[in-house]
């Protein structure tokens, strides 16, 4: 009698709408599963057409569409012998449901409906589809013509129900279902199935990859049982990158990891494992058995198959094994990494224009594209024919192999250092000596001849001169000329994207990287503190993107108006980190003078010769405290009193209450009224919680009471309040 089962689950680059991609995308997985002895295969949600649909949900042709591709596994001999559990939208009775659909030799098993839906953060779900909220519910559910032909079956089951095979029982819950107080594995568990199986579309996130392998782990532990998770991987349409990290787990060990991050766009992973391993751990757990004695039973689908042999006693099964996580320097290093990857190669362009000042930001930028190209050369050694067929479409040159990274930087990153009168000799040096250790193609260009033109168009019409505050002018003198050169520089990056390869005598155009990290994007451009919603140039900041957007620290429309910007879900302590690391795995020296000079804007005259404008003066905070300002804004989901209560217990040491108020009252007048320059940020890659993102992840206002009256004199009545009634403990606080 057969016990011993091979499962697999896959990983897959599936891409919205690419449906013919996604299609053969499926199709390898399923071979690969077979060829390695697997009855059971698991794909991704929505693996047919896409995750990251979106509205596109709403169409009836991404519907018809997925069945058009339905019909198409069914119908391929690959698909013959084993059970496929594939992902895509279904409408029943005229509502919208996100659905596996389990098929074995062109007959549909079971529709299985998703219960709990993602609705927080990047995840809308519920503006697309409805839960199945009928638990341990089927219908019949009438299937379209096209697959009545191929299945020769006029309904299938739709719902809440488990499959019974010869040989062990298995059940389904997807993604979201996973991380929801009860999730359907425990009752399912309880009431007898072995496999779990989970169907997920989860995004990368910082240091979030542990979360994952401890739910997955702790489901199988205290119930007992084999989990399979499948997940999308890659960079499908839009900001968020999926990481993988598909595996297999029984009785809270994982026996079977998937990658991460790779440029691999099919991985499968499988395991052979001992059904009565399972039955002997769940039987030693009397908790669990008495629990399992009074659980509600599931509607079983029964299923003539079994996923094991009937002659299996010399098999090998699967060993545990140890999950083997990156540092958050080599997330970084290689998420955006695989992100860039997959945004150049469909997007059909040539390579990138980084705009390169000898700042940590824009310096970790380049460092991404020469992580890239390090896993691009990495993944052609090892024999990935798909990837070498894209590099070669992107270069033009059908006979290139890629070996050197810094050969391959030099084809498709052009960094370029755009100096004015009020850039230092440092940063020139700084930038050139980084392009020449990563390859890049660097051009070095001033803009002073653009700025003295643009400005004589102005002194012309209104017969007005402005002047830096240094020479004797207005702050808002001050800040309009900054502005201008931000704005110039961004014109400047966008001609040379689109016209640097046909001066070189080369096809293509270039798409234009910013380098704005999530605490500036939080934070810069300098405003009219008179006005909530400031000019389009608020805060004039640095040129070359090291600019900070919670606080909207940044000038709207200059560099950091670009196409994509790999770092914008990124904190400055962590890309400080990051640049550290690369230091070290890139062999880049020129790194280490970067990493120990100001970060500064260099759009005000130089004093003698040296940089008289930082990014902390300017902010008026730290990028520490702003780290701990966004997360507490987003994450902890504070406002101007919450947050000044929680920072006095959290800076109790370090400030009084006095400071810790005035400095929460900077950074909320500062962010609200900037936050107009969220509705226009750079796509970004998605990689902290508290991103300030306004297109789907952080729904706010951008015009606000930039005062916040009634919430600042609760703050000032609590400080009063503290200092009346303890002056003397606050004496050796500075």
């Amino acid at each position: 009698m057969g016990r011993k089962v091979t499962v697999a689950t896959c990983a897959l680059n599936q891409w919205a709408l690419d449906f013919e991609g996604n299609l053969q995308r499926i199709l390898k997985s399923i071979e690969i599963a077979k060829n390695r002895g697997a009855r059971y295969r698991l794909g991704p949600e929505l693996e047919i057409c896409g995750y990251g649909c979106w509205d596109h949900y709403y169409e009836s042709d991404t519907l018809l569409h997925s069945f058009q591709v339905l019909a198409a596994l069914l119908e391929s001999p690959v698909t013959q012998d084993i059970i496929c559990d594939v992902g895509m939208p279904v409408m029943h009775r005229n509502v919208r449901y996100n659905c596996r659909v389990i098929f074995l030799n062109r007959k549909i098993l079971l529709i299985r409906p998703k219960m709990a839906l993602a609705n927080e953060g990047n995840y809308r779900e519920l503006r697309w589809f409805t839960p199945w909220s009928r638990s341990r519910h089927t219908e019949e559910y009438l299937l379209p013509r096209m697959i009545q032909d191929l299945t020769k079956q006029e309904t299938a089951p739709f719902g809440d129900a488990v499959l019974a095979t010869w040989d062990t029982c298995i059940g389904s819950e997807i993604c979201e279902e996973l991380w929801t107080p009860h999730s359907p594995h425990i009752d399912m568990g309880l009431d007898g199935v072995e496999i779990i199986t989970n169907a997920s579309g989860s995004h990368h996130v910082l240091r979030k990859a542990n979360t994952r392998v401890d739910l997955v782990t702790m489901a199988t532990s205290k119930n007992g049982g084999i989990y399979l998770l499948a997940n999308q991987k890659g960079c499908d349409g839009d900001r968020l990158y999926y990481d993988g990290c598909a595996m297999i787990a029984m009785n809270g060990s994982v026996f079977a990891q998937g990658s991460q991050f790779s440029l691999d766009d099919v991985e499968v992973l499988t395991a052979t494992l001992d059904l009565e391993d399972v039955r002997s751990y769940r039987a030693e757990i009397s908790s669990r058995n008495l629990a399992a004695s009074r659980a509600s039973p599931y509607p079983r689908v029964k299923v003539d198959f079994a996923l094991s042999c009937h002659e299996d006693l010399l098999a090998p099964v699967s060993e545990p094994m140890e999950w083997k996580y990156h540092s958050p320097e080599e997330e970084i290093s290689l998420g955006p990494a695989c992100w860039l990857w997959d945004f150049l190669r469909r997007s059909q362009q040539a390579g990138f224009l980084l705009p390169l000042s000898g700042g940590v930001d824009s310096a970790a930028t380049a460092c991404l594209v020469y992580s890239m190209c390090c896993q691009v050369c990495k993944s052609v050694r090892s024999g990935n024919q798909e990837v070498l067929a894209d590099v070669r479409t992107i270069v033009n040159q059908i006979s290139y192999t890629p070996q050197d990274p810094r050969d391959l930087c030099g084809r498709i990153l052009t960094t370029c250092y755009m100096a004015s009168k009020n850039s230092s000799q440092e940063t020139c040096t700084r930038a050139r000596e980084l392009a020449q250790q990563i390859g890049s193609h660097h051009i070095s260009l001033n803009i002073d001849p653009a700025v003295k033109a643009v400005m004589g168009i102005f002194s012309l019409v209104t017969g007005k001169s402005p002047l830096f505050a240094a020479h004797g002018g207005s702050s808002r003198e001050n800040l309009a000329l900054q502005n201008v050169q931000a704005r110039i520089r961004m014109v400047l990056a966008y001609l040379f994207a689109q016209l640097s390869l046909w001066s070189r005598g080369v096809r293509g155009g270039l798409l234009v990287l910013g380098s704005a990290n999530v605490d500036e994007r939080c934070c810069k451009d300098k405003t009219n503190r008179g006005s909530g919603l400031a000019g389009a140039g608020q805060w004039g900041c640095c040129w070359r993107g090291d600019e900070s957007s919670l606080l909207g620290y940044l000038t709207k429309y200059d560099c950091s108006s670009a196409d994509i910007n790999p770092i914008g879900g990124i904190s400055k302590t962590d890309l400080r980190a990051f640049v550290q690391f690369c230091i070290e795995r890139f062999q880049l020296p020129a790194l280490q003078s970067i990493l120990l000079a100001p970060a500064t804007a260099e759009l005000e005259p130089l004093a003698d010769g040296q940089v008289s404008q930082t990014d902390e003066e300017d902010m008026g905070m730290t990028y520490a405290e702003l780290s701990v300002f966004g997360k507490l804004r987003k994450v902890a989901k504070m406002g101007p009193y919450s947050m000044f209560c929680k920072l006095l217990g959290m800076w109790r040491h370090i400030c009084t209450p006095r400071q810790v108020a005035d400095k929460v009252k900077r950074f909320f007048s500062r962010y609200s009224m900037n936050r107009h320059k969220m509705t226009t940020l750079t796509p970004a890659y998605h990689a902290e919680n508290y991103s300030p993102e306004d297109n789907r992840f952080d729904l706010r206002p951008f015009l606000y009471n930039t005062g916040w009256p009634w919430q600042f004199q609760c703050i000032e009545n609590q400080v009063l309040q503290l200092e009346r009634a303890a002056p003397q403990s606050l004496d050796g606080v500075d």
